[in-house]
């Protein structure tokens, strides 16, 4: 005879939720893989970063292949050469919030501020006041497996699943518990490997969204 093995059900993990209708539900958008029941999300919040020359600048150095990490923020950050040197120079970088985060030097490599890139050097230097922007893809907004390793923003936990989606082919419809609500530590899944430590951030960062796990 067959032994049959009962998965979850939608919701199991649920100790209390919001009894006001469905405040602590969110309708959302699975972005890929086959997730269960309970699994812990992220949501894609950034995607590429592309450069410009401002128009009317002086030197005409460019700017190298941009690596994105965690920390970036969807926006236009905004380089400003603040020294000029022959052959070289300085300058700094500002968030899409106006803060500054990092100077840097023509022709050396910089990080900062969820960016790393080299501006290179061109046959005419940049004067002060020459300029790039920076911008920062806003993400697709939709719900993945939370990774801590992620840079897109996936890598802070925000949800949980409600019932089992397959968006192993194509993006697909949920339901996620967001907000206000109480969870079986022990019934929501975690990404397979995931350190002690990430998952403790994890908790924190539910925490915050006041979804308790307990």
């Amino acid at each position: 005879m067959a032994t049959l093995t009962e998965g979850r059900h939608a919701g199991e993990f649920l100790v209390s939720e919001c009894d006001e209708g469905f405040i602590s539900r969110e309708a959302i958008i699975v972005a890929s893989g086959n997730l269960v029941v309970g699994a812990v999300l992220g949501r894609i919040e950034t995607g590429s970063a592309t450069a410009v020359a401002t128009a009317g600048n002086t030197g005409n150095g460019v700017m190298g292949a941009i690596t994105e990490h965690q920390g970036i923020q969807a926006g236009n950050y905004v380089l400003t050469i603040k020294k000029a040197v022959a052959n070289a120079g300085d300058f700094q970088v500002v968030s899409p919030q106006g803060h500054v985060v990092g100077i840097g030097s023509v022709g050396a490599a910089f990080n900062g501020g969820g960016l790393a890139f080299t501006l290179a050097d061109g046959s005419t230097d940049f004067i002060v006041g020459d300029s790039f922007v920076i911008s920062v893809a806003e993400g697709s907004k939709e719900y993945v497996e939370h990774d801590p390793a992620a840079i897109d923003g996936s890598e802070k936990a925000v949800g949980i699943l409600f019932d089992a989606v397959d968006a192993t082919l194509s993006a697909q419809p949920g339901v996620a518990i967001v907000r206000m609500a109480e969870v079986n530590g022990d019934e929501i899944t975690w990404k397979t490997g995931i350190s002690a430590p990430d998952k403790a951030a994890g908790i924190e960062s539910l925490k915050a969204l006041s979804v308790i796990v307990r």
